[in-house]
């Protein structure tokens, strides 16, 4: 899933940001409220984590501009504000769950899987294209050969493809969905993972495989 960060700490943005990437999750991490509506209205993300105080435009700002923009991405704040007034402000702006600081990252990982729980289970937990499953839960990819268990950013790449049968998915796409916006990997990782995946459906003897549009970008293909 990818997710955007708004965290004007510095500091604690890098280190929350590198748990939930080792967490499987996409990360964009921004630093002021206006910087969070411009990947928001560029972006496509699985759920966004505000912090309320944040320069330029606060936390609840970009709460009641993402909603009256009719965003409906899953919104936690995250805040040093206990009073129950901010918790009610933030809840009837929009926001579908509210954790105070300092908080411990097992739970902020908790409110997250919760808050995107409705996501997760309107999709399909097993995808299937041709002799080829892949299962969303354990991150195996199975066909006639065999099974193999996919890594984190394989995975996300795997279930995109999947998810997108013979459509045409550019270098771009992958990299902002995967990587993020502001990550410095080169275009060519792309055609990196391309190949590592390429190689373990060789090896599980799919009758699937990943094409490419030189210059463009890849799409899966059932091979007669």
């Amino acid at each position: 899933m990818r997710l955007l960060y708004a965290e004007d700490e510095k500091s604690l943005a890098r280190a929350v940001s590198a748990i939930l990437v080792k967490n499987n999750y996409s990360v964009d991490v921004v630093h002021d409220g206006e910087s969070a509506l411009d990947y928001l209205a560029t972006g496509n993300y699985d759920g966004v984590i505000l912090d309320v105080m944040m320069p330029k435009r606060d936390g609840f700002e970009v709460l009641r501009e993402m909603r009256a923009r009719g965003d409906s991405t899953p919104v936690l704040l995250l805040t040093a504000r206990s009073e129950i007034d901010d918790r009610v402000e933030g809840l009837d702006s929009g926001a579908n769950d509210y954790l105070t600081k300092p908080f411990d990252m097992k739970e902020l990982l908790a409110r997250i899987r919760a808050m995107t729980r409705v996501l997760s289970v309107q999709q399909d937990k097993t995808l299937t294209t041709g002799s080829v499953t892949l299962d969303c839960a354990t991150y195996d990819l199975t066909g006639p050969g065999g099974s193999c268990k996919l890594a984190g950013k394989e995975f996300q790449m795997m279930e995109m493809l999947m998810r997108n049968p013979r459509k045409l998915i550019s270098t771009e796409t992958f990299m902002d969905r995967i990587w993020g916006f502001d990550s410095e990997a080169e275009l060519n990782t792309v055609w990196v993972y391309v190949s590592m995946l390429r190689k373990k459906l060789k090896e599980i003897n799919a009758d699937v495989g990943i094409k490419a549009q030189r210059g463009v970008g890849y799409y899966l293909e059932i091979q007669s």
